[in-house]
């Protein structure tokens, strides 16, 4: 795996460069260990594809999807308008981000209060990469012929139309995309959304992430995709509580195309 450092966008202005698109790695993707690697693996496509790209870094902070889904909207107000300062301050235009959330909440609700950006999911920007010939996969990767499934997450499907960019991705790879009978416009939820990822769940029969993994058994697939790191979390935990961790993968669609071109992330 090539060595690589990521600049950070202070870093590129002070060099009197600007790049083609901001990369937004986001909570989830900048401290949980296993979002981190998603984040390893969309930072390795870019970089592979030849992407001219930046972090914020330090500059990064929280979105405000989490406290405005839970209630707070004068915390989502203060969280937002210091992010709007800091993109609106070096101009950016172009967004891709490895979180839904984050990807719905800039998209749609930073408009309103200042910021407007081009914002894309990275399942989108990777889809467009492999469309425009800038990712090549390898003949002997190791998802030809799988039998794959996919989640939609709920902001990026039901949220926001998005299904075929994910799905292209995945079929891009050759595998076998079969879809769960609850799917796209008619998905389940895995059970983060709305701020439960951090909270417990009310009393009930059944966790939803583990109603969700049911829909995943049900395909047979040996590989359940995600397209974002609340999802691949309950999805894992999900896989686990059913015990099928040894026959059923929960992967991103990021690190799957990462392996495909044989760039894993350390």
């Amino acid at each position: 795996m090539n060595t690589f450092k990521v600049p950070t966008m202070a870093e590129m202005i002070a060099e009197g460069k600007s790049p083609e698109v901001l990369f937004w790695v986001g909570c989830a993707g900048s401290f949980d260990d296993r979002a981190k690697r998603i984040t390893k693996a969309i930072a390795q496509i870019l970089h592979h594809a030849q992407v001219s790209f930046a972090v914020l870094g330090a500059e990064e902070s929280c979105t405000g999807d989490p406290a405005k889904r839970a209630g707070n909207e004068f915390l989502f107000q203060m969280q937002a308008a210091t992010n709007i300062a800091v993109l609106n301050g070096y101009g950016i235009k172009k967004i891709v981000t490895g979180c839904p959330h984050c990807f719905n909440i800039m998209k749609n609700e930073y408009p309103e209060l200042g910021g407007e950006y081009e914002v894309m999911h990275h399942s989108q920007f990777i889809a467009t990469l492999i469309s425009e010939g800038k990712i090549t996969l390898a003949d002997d990767h190791p998802f030809k012929g799988k039998r794959i499934t996919f989640h939609d997450p709920c902001y990026l499907g039901r949220g926001n139309g998005e299904y075929e960019a994910p799905r292209s991705v995945i079929e891009a790879l050759d595998a076998e995309l079969v879809e769960m009978r609850r799917c796209k416009s008619k998905g389940l939820c895995c059970g983060a959304g709305g701020a439960q990822m951090f909270k417990e769940a009310e009393k009930g029969n059944k966790e939803i992430n583990d109603q969700r993994t049911e829909d995943v058994l049900e395909t047979s697939a040996a590989i359940v995709a995600t397209g974002c790191p609340f999802c691949n979390t309950m999805m894992t935990d999900g896989v686990k509580s059913a015990e099928k961790s040894d026959t059923v993968n929960v992967q991103d669609i990021a690190e799957m195309i990462a392996s495909a071109v044989s760039i894993v992330p350390e």
